[in-house]
């Protein structure tokens, strides 16, 4: 008994000792809190411009902003949405719920989910209000003991007003208000309790779940809030079946080339947010983004899906563009930003088809395979697998050399080279050059079987064209305040490019491109007088048809498909998308665009923009350019 009477002992000890190192932890944390507190503005005054590298303005985020709205201005049901999905125990919790808090720990613990849902709606106030969304120990104690001063220092309905007139329903609207004109082209005063339940869904996700990007899978989360709401009583079972529905007024329709810009200042807030804590203030971000070069590249792809998609059976597509130092000069992300912000060129993860094959070959020169060396393109029947792939169009050529195989896509001649170099090989090759997608570890991933982005497909790619120096593709020069304090100048930093290839390889690989832009099957691409390196790329069925190529300065993806994964019309990469890139590349040489200028001055007229920010409309920059040269686009 004298031992089980000392670990008592101890153990009584240490959780004195654990107790007493707790409260000097929560008053070390707690000491920062008055200077925290003592400026509070509930509601959200901070507007964010974005620029272009001419110093034109991409958007302006604060435009989206809504009016204050109180609680007591909606319908109820509306506070009962959010309250159902976000904080049940609202109402009698004291800004912490120990209750959610025990819950989120067990289902991480004991159902492998992960650590979510112990935030009440309060916490989540404290953090939008004061806190940055750095995830530590620090912060969360701060947040929860600022949760208990906004309890004592508010009622419950002006924590629910402030966090709905702050919280980010996706899209550039901040405030329930700006979210509801946004969505449904109405007040939040008006919205019904679909829209209610719609708009309460969207906070777990709410690029995902917006209805103008996926309207079903925001009226299936739209469902889980009304049942929600029945478990609490708030609503009867009858009242949400007969919003099971979840109709919803739809926004009118703008114009294509409206919000050209758009897909890239979303991408720009997020890698804004990993770069700073976004302040309270105006803040204005310098971007790489060249106006000319986007709105040739939007204006390009919407025509091509306007004149063509409905014959050949396309509705989507992205292009991306990007330097020698990784500054994206273009991005779209589709052909209509406001029936639907997921950004095609980063988000979606899609087929390359033979887009792919060149770091195969990048591979097999780099283990002493020569360009003249000859493999075996010929129906697959000796290989120990189910895996036989077949030749587009069933046409063999028998020994080839790799530059004709590669430029004319022979799919099995890939799959024999992937073979003689090593699939592993293969793999740690695209890692190298920064794929970090899921790669399956089998043949098919030699004919672009596997989902990658084209951000990190172009990224590759510039590798190439920067000589075998690797290439992080970025869009951010400087984050500024609006009275000109630099918050984030990339001048500064230090962003040196390793070599990952040998120029040896690098230059015959680019001399296979330049073959197949020339001969193969990428000669839609070709340019009079201007040297290209490219490869086509089309998945399986024709489902994505891909063309990916540089000149001496700019890298270009071109991507068309659907959404929903259904086959095109025979639509290859050699077709549309080699089309879309030339025109694209011819126009930035015509134009001389500012894309191709030396990037050393980082810096730009930020006084000049100074009046604009202060006062003034936000409408989207549209650039006048001259008129596009046309040209057939029917294969």
């Amino acid at each position: 008994m004298g031992i089980f009477k000392k670990l008592f002992k101890l153990g009584i000890l240490l959780a004195l000792w654990g107790t007493l190192a707790v409260i000097c932890l929560i008053a070390w944390y707690a000491r920062e809190l008055p200077d925290i507190t003592q400026n509070v503005e509930f509601e959200h005054r901070a507007a964010i411009t974005i620029l272009a590298n001419d110093d034109s303005q991409i958007t302006r985020i604060g435009e989206l902003r809504g009016m204050t709205i109180q609680i007591q201005d909606v319908p109820n049901y509306v506070r009962y949405a959010f309250i159902s999905i976000e904080d049940r125990r609202f109402y009698t919790h004291f800004g912490i719920d120990p209750q959610g808090i025990a819950r989120a720990i067990y289902t991480k613990l004991f159902r492998g989910g992960r650590l979510a849902g112990g935030s009440t709606i309060t916490q989540q106030l404290a953090k939008n209000l004061f806190l940055s969304h750095q995830r530590s120990l620090k912060r969360k104690v701060q947040e929860a003991l600022i949760a208990l001063w906004l309890e004592r220092t508010l009622t419950k309905d002006e924590i629910l007003s402030a966090y709905l007139n702050r919280v980010y329903f996706g899209a550039g609207a901040y405030g329930i208000e700006a979210a509801a004109n946004t969505y449904f082209d109405k007040s939040a005063r008006d919205i019904n309790l679909g829209e209610a339940a719609i708009l309460a869904g969207l906070l777990k996700a709410p690029s995902r779940y917006a209805p103008t990007n996926n309207l079903a899978l925001a009226q299936q989360r739209g469902r889980l809030v009304l049942n929600a709401m029945v478990e609490e009583g708030y609503i009867t079972r009858s009242e949400a079946e007969m919003q099971a529905g979840l109709s919803v007024t739809r926004p009118k329709a703008r114009p294509l080339d409206a919000d050209s810009g758009r897909y890239f200042a979303d991408w720009i807030m997020g890698e804004a947010a990993k770069l700073i804590s976004m302040p309270e203030e105006h803040i204005v971000i310098e971007t790489t983004l060249d106006p000319e070069l986007q709105n040739a590249a939007q204006h390009a792809l919407n025509q091509a899906v306007t004149q063509n998609g409905e014959e050949r059976n396309f509705s989507q597509g992205a292009t991306l563009s990007m330097g020698r130092d990784g500054a994206i000069y273009a991005m779209v992300g589709g052909v209509n930003y406001r029936q639907s912000q997921f950004n095609r060129a980063t988000q979606a993860l899609r087929p390359s088809g033979s887009a792919l094959k060149p770091f195969i070959y990048l591979t097999a020169l780099e283990q002493g395979w020569q360009p003249d060396d000859k493999i075996l393109d010929a129906e697959i029947t000796d290989i120990e697998s189910s895996y036989q792939p077949e030749n587009y169009g069933d046409k063999y050529y028998g020994e080839v050399t790799l530059t004709d195989a590669l430029s004319k896509s022979m799919n099995t001649a890939a799959v024999r080279l992937t073979l003689q170099i090593g699939l592993g090989n293969f793999i740690k090759k695209l890692r190298k050059l920064g794929i970090t997608a899921d790669l399956n570890r089998d043949l098919s991933l030699a004919l672009g079987s596997a989902g990658i982005n084209a951000l990190e497909l172009t990224s590759a790619y510039a590798t190439l064209m920067n000589e075998g120096l690797k290439v992080e593709p970025y869009g951010i020069k400087r984050i500024l305040t609006k009275d000109g304090v630099v918050l984030y100048d990339r001048m500064e930093q230090r962003h040196s490019q390793n070599r990952i290839i040998k120029s040896r390889y690098v230059d015959r690989l680019n001399t296979m491109l330049n073959h197949a832009v020339e001969y193969g099957t990428g000669r839609a691409a070709h340019i009079d007088g201007v040297r290209v390196y490219g490869k086509t790329g089309t998945s399986q069925d024709t489902r994505d048809a891909w063309f990916i190529g540089f000149t001496n300065n700019i890298t270009t993806a071109v991507w068309l498909g659907n959404d929903d994964n259904t086959p095109m019309d025979h639509v290859t990469g050699g077709a549309f998308p080699a089309r879309i890139w030339q025109e694209l590349m011819r126009r930035s040489l015509d134009d001389n665009s500012p894309a191709y200028a030396q990037q050393a001055d980082e810096t730009s007229g930020f006084s000049r923009l100074l009046s604009s920010l202060l006062g003034g409309g936000g409408s989207d920059t549209q650039v006048t350019t001259k008129p596009r040269q046309s040209y057939d686009l029917n294969e």
